[in-house]
């Protein structure tokens, strides 16, 4: 078995193998992705599935913008169907701090050539017939916004990089790291390996891959739940999300209704059990917004993790202490509908020392300073 690459990407996960693809792409053949399961083993195969463009900041806007512009090229790039469909997000404010920030957004998204605009209820409502809008003061929507398998995207890319030259090696789990000069010596399961870049690309377990060559990475994961109904009839076609009660939802392809939430009080760790409060609880919250659909069942449930930062935005590029080691990670629950456009970006810097959109304000130091952070404000 060939141990030894140019570049080693650990995860297997959407941003391991997009990164592998962009790479091989560029002209970086000699590759290896290290996965400790299967692909998408982690928060990809755990996720709900969808991708916007609208946030808070800038940076996460303009990943997403540039993210969603791949994405709707990506099946005949990559020639691999991902079930890609632009429903659009529809995302909900029910007070006037919260219509204060989404102005605030939209005025933003809008300066960087967004298509969104701010909508009242009585649209809200045209948009998604089954919506309450008795608790909705306004909305923000987005027609470009969809959502996309996650399964299918990840193998998408994956097959697409191994048509590159790429490798993936599935079921090896790194045990170690260490730099002599210029090489990097990758520890696994299966017997070491070595490389010159190496790319952290573990999600919720970037830290601890970090800290095996003593680089703090200050990501925290949490437990995130997920839910599906039954198959119905078609309800609606965009994304619902509502920060203010703590929810997203959206309909499949096959007719059974998805939802997720965060909470608060999840503690840090890596559980990914599912817990009778959140059914509850979800809900609760769902009748919230969709009254006249209490009566729908629930198939099953399950839980994936959030891997969080201070600010909930990603953090991208190399580390000030060991040179050729990147970052791709942290990505606060949006690793998927970020992955396209970070990837590229990666190649970018990797090969060219430059990149497309400027990545310099996600780099790991800021995360390390005194300073206030931006935090993200459009996260569930």
């Amino acid at each position: 078995m060939k141990t030894r690459f140019d570049a080693i990407i650990i995860g297997g996960g959407i941003l391991g193998v997009s990164i592998a693809y962009e790479l091989a792409k560029a002209g970086l053949k000699n590759i290896c992705v290290l996965e400790r399961h299967y692909l998408a083993s982690g928060s990809t195969g755990r996720c709900g599935g969808g991708f916007r463009q609208q946030w808070s900041t800038e940076p996460n806007t303009r990943l997403a913008m540039a993210s969603v512009k791949r994405l709707e090229g990506i099946e005949a790039e990559l020639g691999y169907q991902t079930e890609f469909f632009q429903g659009g997000y529809l995302i909900v404010a029910h007070s006037d701090e919260e219509v204060a920030q989404f102005r605030k957004n939209v005025a933003m998204q809008q300066r960087l050539g967004l298509d969104v605009k701010m909508v009242g209820p009585d649209q809200a409502r045209e948009i998604v017939p089954h919506l309450d809008v008795s608790k909705i003061k306004m909305a923000t929507w987005c027609p470009t916004d969809g959502h996309i398998s996650p399964f299918l995207l990840t193998q998408a890319y994956a097959n697409a990089a191994k048509r590159l030259g790429a490798e993936i090696h599935l079921w090896t789990t790194v045990t170690g790291l260490m730099k002599k000069s210029n090489t990097f010596f990758v520890m696994t399961d299966k017997g070491p390996y070595e490389c010159n870049l190496l790319f952290n690309c573990a999600g919720s377990f970037a830290r601890t891959i970090g800290s095996m060559i003593n680089v703090d990475i200050p990501v925290d994961p949490y437990r995130h739940e997920i839910l599906v109904t039954e198959p119905v009839e078609r309800l609606w076609n965009p994304m619902v999300i509502s920060f203010g009660i703590g929810l997203y939802t959206r309909q499949e392809k096959n007719g059974g209704v998805v939802m997720g939430m965060g909470d608060p009080n999840e503690p840090v760790g890596t559980c990914v059990g599912s817990s009778m409060h959140f059914m509850y609880e979800m809900s609760r919250r769902f009748t919230t917004l969709f009254p006249k659909l209490a009566g729908l069942r629930i198939v099953r449930q399950w839980a994936g993790l959030y891997e969080m930062t201070a600010d909930a935005q990603p953090i991208l590029g190399p580390v000030d202490e060991v040179e050729n080691f990147y970052q791709a990670s942290g990505f606060s629950g949006h690793g998927l509908m970020l992955a396209p456009a970070v990837s590229q970006l990666m190649a970018e810097q990797v090969t060219t020392g430059r990149t497309s959109i400027p990545i310099d304000d996600l780099h790991v130091r800021r995360l390390r300073g005194a300073q206030a952070v931006h935090r993200e404000k459009s996260v569930v």
